[in-house]
């Protein structure tokens, strides 16, 4: 596949990458998020057949390893563009954790593996970065290309609350900036699946008719 670079990959430093690991553990408000997430990745990992061989990408610090390696037969294998997020995982995850996990650096555009490899891409916090169509599209082709089964992944979608009022804030913007993160209409992002490859298995949203969050489980189609 060709090279790409995204405008928000830069800013992840060492320095940035330590304040992404801390952040969710900073303030209740930001634990209990992580709560409500690690749960609905819990019941993502139960409709998709709780996969045996998982890979999580991008994986950042390792936030989602206990829950994904809860089963002691599950094989990870983690990857993440941005060599800062992999050096800060290796720090702060516990030696009996890291041993169990295969870590490398990948791009999700072109994804360091074999055909067929996985039975389970896991993606959390990635889609709702992606602006572009087309470049949803080449990420969702690399993840049919990998899986043999399923794929779970996160983005920002409308029809709540927190959509509905972030699109008021942005109409009233008078100059218009680059945006590295995008609420996606349903209509819009779900024949995006179908066009990649997949239908669609189920989703879990964060909050239902109030927050964006949804974390929609895929089923590979034969290609």
């Amino acid at each position: 596949m060709g090279t790409y670079t995204l405008e928000f990959s830069a800013k992840y430093t060492l320095k940035h990458s330590r304040n992404y690991h801390e952040k969710h553990r900073r303030t209740i408000g930001r634990r209990l998020s992580n709560w409500r997430e690690q749960q609905m990745a819990a019941h993502a990992l139960a409709l998709a057949g709780k996969p045996a061989v998982i890979l999580d990408l991008p994986c950042g610090t390792g936030r989602f390893w206990p829950l994904l390696s809860r089963a002691t037969q599950q094989t990870i294998l983690a990857a993440d563009n941005s060599d800062a997020m992999l050096d800060v995982a290796r720090e702060v995850t516990p030696p009996s954790l890291l041993e169990r996990i295969t870590l490398f650096q990948s791009s999700a555009f072109d994804i360091q593996l074999e055909d067929n490899r996985v039975d389970h891409v896991f993606c959390m916090r990635l889609l709702h970065h992606i602006t572009r169509s087309e470049d949803r599209l080449a990420i969702l082709r690399e993840f049919h290309r990998v899986t043999r089964h399923t794929v779970a992944l996160s983005l920002w979608v409308d029809g709540n609350y927190k959509a509905w009022r972030r699109r008021k804030l942005e109409a009233r913007r008078t100059r218009k900036t680059y945006q590295n993160r995008i609420v996606l209409e349903r209509r819009r992002i779900e024949p995006e699946f179908e066009q990649a490859g997949f239908t669609i298995l189920g989703h879990f949203d964060f909050l239902k008719c109030y927050a964006m969050w949804r974390l929609y489980v895929l089923q590979k189609q034969p290609a």
